[in-house]
């Protein structure tokens, strides 16, 4: 009798799940085929087990109901395997005899054979959940739901329940449609009932909690909801719910146990340990720098404004800038005399207008141009100190303008050089409701300075002097200014020349912000050293021309080139449909020996492959394409240049690096990373590999803190009130252990040496150094330490519709933010996806969930984000997010 005892079934239904029916039936003899009384006339009745062999059941357990029946069906259609399995069943003993010669057929419903030979049908085959070793039925989970105040929020009949399989272990999903006049606090209120009446009389917890607007869930063809079809929806991110409850932190309970720190191995016992494993000391440098005192010529290059001044003697109509606009057409150029006069008269305006005397710090705020290269030498000229800032944007200047005030402060400036333009902004009304534009120190412009010749120009009585003070605001939100050194100046700039064999002769290509790093160095310092000329072009033009810096590369047949990975990423984006195009417009990228993506970062390996896939057909080389690599301490670490070998890429194991480990793995391997070389190490610098906490020296393939030692390392971070702590522990640093003699400057970022078997220039095996993450960005999560980019690269593959990412924590709860590209309707699928693919991959539940528009992450012109700055947006409330999931 179909159904019948179902009073009795309901008062024992959580035995019934678990198998246990014993409060029905006593005896635990096996259970025979039955002949089922009233309307099953002629036909057998059996109840086997669901998985595996169909053994059969006992009394007191429940499984799927066969029927032996001369009115049952017969086949599926054309479908010979499933036909087998469903309609040509034979049940067995525990002995594995079979209970009859005839086959059954398998009704996909649970149930049990109770008293009387009654057949009592608990569920469907189809709507069975096993959650923890346990089973749980469907339509058990909507009679409950629908027990919580049903007709108030949501319709009777149109709840679909479901398991999806997270992090190894299947996970129960309700989707219910929402009645229209429910509010959103209304239905909170009643998903949270709902969560609690299940967890009080099913013992399990519910992973994701969904409600839909009405008539939106797919129906079945005999009515009632297509569960597969809804359960599909939710996988892809197409279910577009309207109010979503996420609860990972209740039910997933099978995450790995967090990793327990055991005490640290002294550095004595590691170097011991790696002599014992014949594994070398991990510590590479670049090709040996001769000593510059070593001619007189090699003097003159010892500062700056003596190269100038001698170029502007020796050749003074060799061209040394180049300046473009967004059209492609010269705005300015600079020949050795031009800039050598322009520098006199800035200097001039300095010791007589502001009446500055050597050693005052002269704020640099100009656009990218040749206005900034001219006001830098001026500065140097009277012996003055230049910082450069980005000056503010004129669309934003709430948010800009407090920054390069803060710049201009904590240098101590006495005078702000700029342009008349950016000067009537810096004192305009909009200003002062940002700034108090009354401690602006003295304002000059240099548009319209009288044609003066200077007197004498300031020589430095030490190459220790400070040349000028290298200001950026880190990726953690940090601004820090560091001290550069005439030797250091001079030392960077000839590390450079000879990576990049830069001649008089030569054209390079930047298009790089030239405020702080490595970008101020291209753009301002080595063209007066190396005497090369410079094609310009200012990363703001390719807003409104996209194709300006590969255009330009080609014009003028750069060999070398050097951008940003914002530019790269804005070329792949604007430009990757577009190369037919451009080849009809003539451009050709042949001429490229090397392009270098200046960054302070883990290499981009998916950027820069794909940009040079995009640009192949434009005669861009498969192997022009690098990265360079620096940090505050040292603006040019490791530069490909050239010549030498290729950029070696390896695979790690992502699980092995969480605990500060390097585990070599295949391509392809579960769980694989692939790393990149950041370039070839610069002449004259020395990289060792030091433990984070011992300061001890590591062993090749051993994870730990690049430590650099070069002649162009900078002196220090500058600060007003003398921090000398800080400075002590990043710019002399010693090892605890082996050579404690050198002085070394730490970096801040976590990374490895791996002896290659390929050979450098000298024949000596290369040495790659493999950049892995920032040391201040890390997240240190369930003992272990993560990189934000691993997670949100995940997230980016989860759903077509994320634009970027960022993450953070806060509270000791992972953040995610995530960019929209597109419908605001898909706002809310991602928050399922995003919380799966971070539990899948990294074993991380997510906190909370925002979802923002496009744009909103903050990126600086280097193309890092700006995660603090974020976190700081997000906890102040700025962000105006579309949807902000706190999952339980």
């Amino acid at each position: 009798m179909y159904r019948a005892g179902c009073t009795g079934l309901w008062l024992e239904g959580r035995a019934l799940l678990e198998e246990d029916t014993s409060a029905l039936q006593t005896a635990t003899r096996p259970l025979l085929w039955q002949r089922a009384r009233c309307r099953l006339f002629s036909a057998s009745v059996c109840v086997v087990k669901v998985e595996g062999t169909p053994y059969l059941c006992k009394t007191d357990e429940v499984g799927e109901i066969c029927v032996n029946s001369s009115t049952a069906a017969a086949a599926y259609y054309g479908l010979l395997g499933i036909t087998k399995s469903v309609f040509e069943t034979v049940p067995v003993t525990v002995a594995g005899a079979p209970v009859s010669d005839r086959p059954f057929t398998r009704t996909g419903l649970l149930g049990f054979i109770g008293p009387d030979d009654l057949v009592f049908v608990v569920g469907k085959l189809d709507g069975l959940m096993v959650v923890g070793a346990r089973r749980h039925n469907a339509d058990d989970i909507v009679a409950t739901a629908l027990a919580v105040e049903p007709m108030k929020f949501v319709y009777r009949g149109r709840i679909a329940v479901f398991s999806v399989t997270v992090l190894h272990d299947d996970r129960i999903v309700l989707v219910a449609e929402q009645r229209p006049d429910a509010s959103e606090e209304d239905s909170f209120q009643w998903m949270s009932r709902v969560l609690q009446a299940i967890d009080s009389i099913h013992q399990v917890g519910v992973y994701c909690l969904a409600l839909v607007p009405a008539n939106t869930l797919p129906k079945a063809p005999l009515g009632g909801i297509h569960i597969s079809e809804t359960k599909q929806r939710f996988l892809e991110g197409v279910l577009h719910p309207c109010n979503v409850l996420m609860c990972p932190h209740t039910c997933v309970t099978n995450l790995p146990k967090p990793r327990q720190k055991q005490p640290e191995v002294g550095p004595a016992s590691m170097i011991v340990g790696n002599l014992v494993a014949g594994k070398r000391i991990a510590q590479a440098s670049g090709r040996e720098l001769t000593h510059l005192e070593d001619s007189d010529q090699a003097r003159k290059f010892l500062f700056l404004p003596d190269v100038l001044q001698w170029r502007a003697h020796t050749t003074p109509e060799h061209p040394l800038f180049l300046l473009l606009n967004a059209k492609g057409t010269v705005t300015s150029t600079a020949t050795c005399v031009q800039l050598h006069k322009r520098a006199e008269r800035v200097a001039a305006a300095l010791t007589e207008k502001a009446r500055l005397s050597a050693g005052a710090h002269v704020a640099l705020v100009y656009p990218p141009g040749l206005e900034l290269i001219a006001a830098f030498y001026g500065c140097l000229y009277c012996g003055c100190v230049p910082v450069t800032v980005r000056p503010p944007h004129p669309q934003n200047l709430a948010t800009t303008l407090p920054t390069v005030k803060m710049i201009v402060e904590v240098s101590t400036s006495a005078c702000v050089l700029t342009t008349q333009a950016i000067m009537r902004l810096l004192k305009s009304k909009e200003a002062a409701a940002t700034v108090d534009v009354r401690t602006w120190p003295t304002i000059l412009d240099t548009d319209d300075i009288p044609k003066k010749k200077l007197g004498s120009i300031f020589r430095p009585p030490s190459p220790d002097v400070l040349a000028y003070l290298d200001f950026s605001v880190s990726t953690t939100g940090i601004l820090a200014g560091v001290k550069m050194s005439h030797a250091a100046t001079s030392a960077l700039c000839r590390s450079i020349k000879l990576q990049c064999e830069l001649y008089p002769s030569r054209q390079i290509a930047i298009c790089l912000d030239p405020y702080c790093g490595l970008g101020f160095a291209l753009w301002c310092l080595c063209s007066v050293y190396s005497g090369h000329q410079s094609v310009l072009v200012p990363p703001p033009e390719l807003e409104s021309n996209v194709s300006l810096w590969l255009w330009a590369v080609s014009q003028y047949k750069a060999r070398v080139t050097f951008c940003s990975y914002s530019v790269m990423e804005m070329c792949a984006r604007g430009l990757g449909a577009q190369t037919a195009v451009l080849r009809t417009k003539g451009v050709n990228l042949s001429c490229v020996r090397t392009c270098m993506v200046v960054a302070e970062e883990r290499p981009r390996i998916a950027l820069t492959q794909s940009f040079s896939k995009l640009f192949r057909d434009l005669g861009l080389p498969a192997r022009a394409v690098s990265t360079t690599f620096g940090c505050r301490v040292n603006v040019a670490i490791c530069l490909q240049g050239t010549a030498g070998p290729d950029p070696t890429t390896v695979y790690v194991d992502t699980r092995a690096l969480r605990h500060d480990r390097v585990r070599l793995v295949e391509r392809g391997s579960p769980h694989s990373l692939p790393l990149t070389e950041s370039g070839k190490i610069l002449p004259g610098v020395k990289v060792i590999i030091a433990h984070t906490e011992t300061k001890g020296p590591l062993g090749d393939s051993h994870l730990g803190e690049i430590w650099v030692s070069s002649p162009h390392n900078a002196t220090g971070y500058y600060t007003v009130y003398g921090e000398e702590g800080l400075q002590a522990d990043h710019f002399s640093a010693r090892l605890s252990f082996g050579d404690t003699q050198t002085v070394w400057a730490r970096t801040g970022f976590l990374g490895f040496l791996r002896r290659t078997e390929l050979t450098d220039a000298s024949g000596e095996r290369h040495d790659a150094l493999y950049v892995v993450g920032s040391l201040d960005e890390t997240l240190e999560l369930r003992g272990m330490r993560y990189h934000p980019i691993d997670i949100e690269a995940s997230v980016i593959r989860a759903h077509r519709s994320v634009a970027e990412c960022a993450v953070f924590t806060w509270t000791n709860l992972l953040v995610v933010v995530v960019e929209l590209d597109g419908l605001e309707q898909d706002a809310l699928d991602l928050v399922a996806l995003v919380t799966n693919v971070v539990l899948e991959e990294h074993h991380l539940v997510v906190g909370v969930v925002v979802i923002v528009d496009p744009g909103v992450i903050p990126i600086n012109s280097r193309g890092e984000k700006q995660r603090m700055h974020l976190r700081d947006g997000f906890l102040a409330d700025q962000l105006d997010p579309i949807y902000v999931a706190y999952n339980m």
